[in-house]
């Protein structure tokens, strides 16, 4: 088992059958010790939060394979906090998609001067590129065609799979009186076809939740969603 890779939340470890094993961390994203699953940096540690967020991810992945949404997940071992992937290639040196079904965030703050906190969004879909350094910009759908990134067609296929793993997530949330506001994903080309398919996780750490206007940290929203 050889580290490939140290990141804010899992680190990754190629193993010998040329799988990949992500190790969930206890670090969670955020700014002065305040949780935000869109910070760029670790803001606390939050005991539990590794095995926590890989059981919810397990759960969803699992719901995902289920229905035939193509992902990278082979399985997971929650006592050890790990789970084993597919290989998979970035598109550029990453990106992340967000889904957005209320006006929360950093499109709050982009766009204050025309949402207001908390209005129902339509499913929108919007992509930033993973960089830390210019602070995760937005990009469209031209711009990553004419920058080599992911072309229209691809375009369509990451916003077709985001709208129906959001849904999925926010529906299975419905079912114990929880409200999915936004959502972040990742995808990848997974197998030898290179299909574009769901990669990391879909954990706590990933979204906001929330049960009658109360915003639900994410070691809370595992115990409610799973018990």
């Amino acid at each position: 088992m050889e580290l490939r890779y140290k990141g804010k939340t899992k680190d990754v470890y190629e193993l010998a059958d040329g799988n990949y094993l992500l190790q969930f961390k206890d670090d969670v994203t955020g700014e002065d010790g305040v949780f935000d699953p869109g910070a760029n940096t670790v803001g606390l540690t939050m005991e539990g939060a590794g095995k926590s967020g890989l059981r919810v991810t397990k759960f969803f992945f699992e719901k995902c394979n289920e229905q035939g949404i193509p992902t990278h997940y082979i399985d997971a071992n929650i006592e050890e906090a790990t789970m084993t992937v597919q290989p998979a290639t970035m598109f550029g040196y990453g990106l992340e998609v967000i889904c957005r079904y209320r006006a929360v965030g950093s499109f709050l703050r982009r766009y204050g001067m025309y949402a207001k906190e908390g209005q129902a969004l339509d499913a929108f879909v919007e992509i930033t590129l993973k960089d830390d350094k210019r602070q995760d910009p937005p990009i469209t759908e031209d711009a990553l065609d004419m920058l080599g990134i992911l072309s229209k067609e691809e375009y369509a296929i990451v916003k077709k799979l985001t709208q129906q793993i959001s849904y999925l997530v926010k529906k299975e949330l419905e079912k114990k009186g929880l409200e999915l506001y936004d959502i972040k994903l990742e995808f990848g080309r997974v197998g030898e076809d290179q299909a574009i398919a769901l990669i990391d996780e879909i954990s706590g750490g990933n979204m906001r939740v929330y049960k009658d206007g109360i915003y639900i940290e994410p070691l809370v929203l595992e115990k409610l969603l799973l018990e």
